[in-house]
């Protein structure tokens, strides 16, 4: 199995610019005619996407908190045939919670310690000079097993102000790869839960072009190249025990429900399971020779008028709920249930296969990762089994009448109030599955 090199794009913080930058350098490189996979630390479900379009491949997240071993292994296996991998950070390069997971607390530098890709920070030097590399230095000192290849200068505001900023780094010879300016034009457009879908941005081809003019310019991808290290791998890779729902899978898939994470399709696809999409927002039903449904999280809440009119889909999903299993993630879970509040505080009846009532007008965000013990079997998961996943929401729980789904907890192991539900074939969690803790037998 080849291991190719890679680095890991990180900063500080957030906003920075990593995600500008990681995506800036994929359409660079493959313009170069570089064979890049594209990786994205923790459990983002947007910028991947993202990735995907630049790089012309998909990208996959890569977890030391909610991946098991086996998954993160396997996962590394998609670079085979790439010539360099590329990973995007996720907060600051040493953030994560303060209670370990499968592996780690799920910061970006477990990944760097993991793979041995050296990191290169993107610093934003707005309202900084040569204090800039005291902030690297002190990067580079923090973990002994996280290596900092060098460091790429964002929003620089002239050439005297990259010239000071340099200073600081030539003084404890600190690779500057390159000084980006700043430039307000190609900023990413975002809404509440992150950028606004790449699906949904129109001009994204064109913004992806002017980002790789932007860094041929002002980066020196040659060298950025070379400071690139071969992949360190672990043991044997263990397959994942993440299993298909079904044989045949309909899956909701338009820009209200698109929030799925690319590892569990590939996976699916892997133990042999087919994908059959469907479009809710364009009022297709499910196709009925399916054996399961699958409504993955989106953006339900900016489209709920036109769910609530989609009235063949909702027949459609309301008979296939009669005798097979239907089950949502966070997006799809609201629309499984009784009713949703607009953020204009207008109410949309759903599909009632469940009787949750969410509310967006008056929304609370919930955020983190969680650890879920399942109380009822969901497809492709027995009663009892242990997932690993993820929350991020906005939505407030008017309502929820059913019977839970699990008992799910925070990184902290702290019980949490959303515990998902279930009626009959139907099964919702605001959870979003990355992998299995543990599987019962």
């Amino acid at each position: 199995m080849s291991n190719p090199p890679g680095l890991l794009i990180a900063a500080p913080a957030t906003r920075s610019g990593k995600t500008t930058l990681t995506l800036a350098l994929l359409a660079a490189l493959r313009r170069r005619g570089r064979v890049v996979q594209p990786y994205k630390c923790g459990p983002d479900y947007i910028d991947p996407a993202f990735h995907s379009v630049a790089a012309g491949r998909a990208s996959f997240n890569l977890d030391s908190w909610a991946l098991g071993r086996g998954q993160f292994e396997a996962l590394l296996d998609h670079a085979a045939d790439a010539d360099l991998c590329l990973a995007e950070g996720v907060m600051g390069l040493f953030d994560g919670v303060a209670t370990p997971g499968a592996w780690g607390n799920g910061c970006s530098a477990d990944i760097a310690a993991a793979t041995g890709w050296p990191v290169v920070l993107v610093l934003d030097v707005s309202g900084q000079a040569q204090s800039a590399a005291a902030v690297a230095l002190g990067f580079a000192q923090y973990r002994a097993d996280v290596t900092i290849a060098g460091v790429i200068l964002n929003k620089v505001a002239s050439e005297r102000h990259a010239a000071l900023v340099r200073d600081g780094f030539a003084r404890h010879n600190i690779t500057v790869f390159g000084a980006v300016k700043r430039d307000t034009s190609l900023t990413m457009p975002e809404r509440h839960l992150g950028l606004v879908q790449a699906q949904e941005d129109a001009a994204l081809s064109a913004r992806l072009e002017a980002l790789a003019d932007l860094v041929a310019r002002d980066v020196d991808l040659a060298a950025l190249e070379a400071a690139a290290r071969p992949t360190m791998r672990g043991s044997a890779s263990v397959a994942s025990r993440t299993s298909p729902p079904g044989q045949r899978i309909a899956l909701a898939q338009d820009a209200a429900f698109s929030f799925v994470y690319p590892h569990l399709l590939a996976g699916w696809r892997c133990a042999g399971a087919e994908i059959v999409p469907f479009s809710p927002l364009a009022d297709q039903a499910p196709d009925p020779s399916c054996d399961v449904a699958w409504l993955p999280g989106g953006y339900p809440e900016l489209h709920a008028g036109r769910l609530a009119a989609a009235s063949r889909f909702a027949d459609g999903l309301r008979d296939f709920a009669q005798n097979k299993p239907v089950h949502g993630e966070c997006g799809g879970y609201m629309t499984l249930g009784a009713g949703m509040i607009d953020a204009a505080g207008q109410r949309h009846a759903m599909l009632g296969l469940l009787g949750l009532e969410t509310d967006f007008a008056q929304r609370k965000l919930h955020l983190g990762y969680r650890s879920a013990t399942l109380l009822a079997p969901i497809p492709g998961h027995a009663a009892h089994s242990v997932l690993r996943g993820h929350e991020f929401h906005y939505a407030r729980v008017i309502a929820q009448p059913d019977p839970p789904l699990a008992a799910i907890r925070d990184a902290a192991g702290v019980p949490t109030a959303e515990t998902g539900s279930r009626r009959g074939h139907a099964t919702g969690s605001f959870f979003h599955i990355v992998d299995v803790a543990e599987e019962t037998s």
